[in-house]
């Protein structure tokens, strides 16, 4: 069954200003792209200084969630392209393809980790640039789970009475989101892949 806005949905407004949590949502972008940066800059002021990288060749499991992550920027788009035509179940059904995509994301990070794991390198060990790999890694998975949870927010603001505006407000705030993660993601995997 196919729910489509009515002209009720379209005519309500959002009734609220959503400037200042658009705002919010782009300083978080920022610091959380200035952290990462601050991180990959001491791992490159380290390997210079002890000139070697994480001497790793990286798991496979690192470039199936790059594809993964990439699918779901894929169906997230496809989701806010189905709620600008007003199909809201085709939106539904992508945005759940997102969440399902990033729960998948988390399931092969945590298998990266005991790949590298079984291979002898530690999170604690005498190369720190092995130990940035678990943190930008694990941080970036808190901002995935952070993102689903944004996500979610959208998801479910397809089964609420609320107007178009507003769905396109929790729709925009969650792309916004997910696919600066997604941009993350591509940067730490390739800056690791470089560095190795």
């Amino acid at each position: 069954m196919v729910h489509t806005l009515n002209k009720q949905d379209i005519n309500v407004d959002a009734g609220e200003d959503t400037k200042p949590k658009k705002f919010i949502m782009w300083l978080f972008v920022v610091s959380s792209t200035i952290m990462f940066g601050g991180w990959t800059s001491f791992y490159i002021v380290f390997a210079a200084s002890k000139g070697k990288g994480h001497g790793l060749v990286l798991p496979d499991a690192f470039m199936y969630s790059t594809g993964i992550i990439l699918a779901s920027s894929v169906c997230l788009f496809l989701a806010a392209r189905g709620l600008r035509k007003g199909d809201i179940s085709l939106s539904r059904i992508f945005l759940l393809a997102t969440m399902v995509l990033g729960v998948a994301f988390g399931y092969v990070q945590f298998d990266a980790w005991k790949s590298m794991v079984n291979t002898g390198a530690v999170l604690t060990n005498n190369n720190a640039a092995i130990s940035l790999i678990y943190i930008v890694s694990g941080f970036h998975l808190l901002h995935i789970f952070a993102g689903l949870c944004i996500v979610l927010n959208a998801f479910v603001g397809t089964y609420k009475e609320m107007s178009l505006e507003q769905r396109k407000y929790r729709m925009e705030i969650a792309s916004i989101f997910w696919h600066f993660i997604d941009i993350l993601w591509i940067y730490l995997y390739v800056f690791l892949l470089l560095n190795s």
